[in-house]
């Protein structure tokens, strides 16, 4: 019950809720009882009797308890149902929000797919054991004490002989519990993976269609799918192996029941209706316990499907705002690195090692080096996306740890390497940041990312509705669009993670023209493969294995005879080489 205690403060609150239909529940169970006692009296003392003149108000009282068991079923299924949607509505929202304020690291190592699972399936299962599997315990519970009683009253013997067998179905419903946990816990995690498979092959169709690769995929999946149907059918044998137990030991107590039974009523110690009034209460005790099964099974999904969500709420979220953190409409700008070093884990081996260097107001610095030197893991410390292990990095001579997260985020601009768009109208996009932004902001921001001529190509223009991922355009459009809606927050600093790289030479010399006084007052990182993208920089950087191999300008690092000159040369003159070669 650790789980259910962990996440109590997303269905206590709507506990009146619950109580309520907890309130008709026990009317229910009552009315359910009392329908064996209706029989008996029928039997006993209409029926043997012979006083048939109590049959038509035996048969209007039963109408009217039936129509007050309705009436009390409505409303017990309802606010149970109120009580299961409000507290995971609640519960949804927060998964989200935590979703939204977890750190890049928590995303390094997690799954899209299941985290999609873990929202939409899980939460589900948990909603589903709030709104009927509580609700089923406490009429197992119902049912058994006040069937028991009556049982009790008609007969302590025939109690005794027909219970017998209770302490046996006890243990075999204990054993079953503790099988089909961890084996519905294995079923969430295999759906889990499924998920991701699916959300992954979709979203990468296009390489698996341009790659021939449909039969490796669907080999994959068939992996997948089949460990889900192997999890599955091991919980099934679980089932099958406890369930038909169950049922013969509460066969058993019907056998008692109707042996002894038998000989009291010939020895005239028990009345006829008694004792079918006793098989009906037997059935009321004996049914929910071997159906106990299935909402212990209902518990396990829930249990198993809460842990999952704890696994959420519950992860560290590493980067946050300080006490008092400062609070700036913009910042100057002048960004300063101090002996940073960054580690992503305890056991990685460093993303950037000793980096120092200073970058004022209005200046440029490119960032060049080959994948994975750390060319992007230095400019995610500015915006605190990760945490450095050792040094300082400051803005304005003040650690970015000091200023709150939305105030760093909101002077930073960045136009990330993958051009992610929403599917929304590219007004939208371009504002996403801004949400109060003006239509003339937005299409200055446009005209200066070279986006607005082939925007108002569009059918509706601005308006223009996109697909996901931004599906419709070419990949130098949504790079456009991507950099459009970085200056629209207007940022103080301005980077561009190889911003270019998905257009052609022409396209990018547009850019970069319009760029040129964009940049004018902001301070700019430049990450780029191309020397011409950032030949003009101020300062170039030059990284290997997260280390500062070399530093100046374009000219100076030409004449350096160093890793840049290198680079330079297979950019520049082996391409010359190669146009000669071809008569170019």
């Amino acid at each position: 019950m650790e789980t259910f205690k962990k996440l109590k403060q997303y269905y206590w609150p709507y506990k009146s809720y619950f109580f309520w239909s907890i309130g008709f529940l026990i009317i229910v169970t009552a009315i359910t009882v009392v329908y064996p006692i209706f029989l008996q009296i029928t039997i006993d003392d209409v029926v043997l009797k012979g006083q048939y003149e109590w049959i038509p108000y035996l048969a209007l009282g039963f109408i009217a308890i039936m129509a007050i068991k309705g009436a009390a079923t409505y409303i017990h299924q309802y606010t149970g149902d109120l009580f299961g949607i409000s507290s995971v509505y609640k519960l949804r929202n927060t998964l989200y929000e935590k979703l939204q304020f977890l750190p890049f690291k928590y995303y390094d190592n997690a799954k899209t797919g299941d985290l999609m699972s873990r929202l939409t399936a899980d939460v589900e299962g948990f909603r589903f054991f709030l709104a009927f599997g509580f609700s089923e315990l406490i009429r197992f519970f119902l049912l058994v004490v006040i069937s028991f009683s009556v049982m009790m009253y008609y007969s302590l013997s025939l109690t005794i002989v027909t219970l017998i067998t209770l302490p046996f179905l006890a243990v075999a419903t204990y054993k079953f519990d503790q099988a089909v946990h961890p084996a519905f816990r294995n079923i969430r995690k295999s759906f889990g993976k499924l998920n991701t498979k699916v959300q992954e092959n979709i979203s990468g169709i296009h390489t698996v269609k341009s790659l021939s690769r449909e039969e490796f995929e669907i080999n994959k999946f068939n992996d997948s799918n089949g460990d889900y149907k192997q999890k599955y059918l091991f919980t099934s044998k679980i089932w099958a192996k406890y369930f038909p137990m169950m049922e013969f030991i509460g066969n058993l107590s019907i056998v008692f029941l109707l042996a002894y039974g038998g000989y009291l009523v010939i020895d005239n110690q028990l009345q006829l209706g008694e004792l079918v009034a006793f098989y009906s209460l037997l059935g009321y005790i004996m049914w929910p316990i071997m159906n106990l099964g299935f909402t212990i099974n209902l518990f396990s999904q829930s249990k198993a499907s809460g842990e999952r969500l704890l696994e959420i709420l519950e992860a560290e979220n590493e980067i946050y705002d300080r006490e008092n953190p400062i609070e700036k409409t913009c910042v100057d700008g002048n960004v300063t690195f101090n002996q940073v070093h960054l580690k992503y884990s305890e056991g990685d081996q460093g993303a950037l090692y000793d980096i120092s260097f200073e970058a004022k107001k209005g200046s440029v610095t490119g960032l060049i080096g080959s994948t994975g030197a750390g060319k992007t893991s230095l400019t995610g410390l500015l915006s605190r996306f990760y945490e450095a292990t050792n040094g300082e990095v400051l803005i304005d001579d003040i650690s970015v740890t000091d200023y709150s997260l939305e105030t760093l985020r909101r002077n930073i601009g960045f136009v990330l390497q993958e051009s992610f768009l929403f599917s929304s109208s590219i007004k939208a996009n371009i504002s996403f940041g801004k949400p109060e932004a003006t239509m003339d902001e937005i299409v200055d921001a446009a005209k200066r990312a070279q986006a607005h001529d082939f925007i108002m190509e569009l059918p509706d223009g601005y308006n223009t509705m996109l697909g996901e991922r931004g599906m419709g355009l070419s990949g130098g459009q949504k790079q456009r669009i991507a950099i459009a809606r970085a200056i629209c927050i207007n940022p103080s600093i301005l980077i561009l993670d190889d911003a270019t790289s998905a257009v052609d030479m022409e396209t990018e010399f547009q850019i970069q023209r319009a760029l040129k006084e964009v940049m004018k007052g902001r301070t700019t990182f430049i990450i780029a493969h191309r020397i011409s993208s950032l030949k003009y920089a101020n300062q170039i950087l030059v990284l290997e294995e997260g280390r500062i191999v070399e530093r100046g300008n374009h000219d100076q690092l030409v004449s350096n005879n160093g890793p840049y000159q290198r680079i330079y040369e297979i950019q520049y003159q082996d391409k010359e080489k190669v146009l000669q070669a071809f008569g170019g």
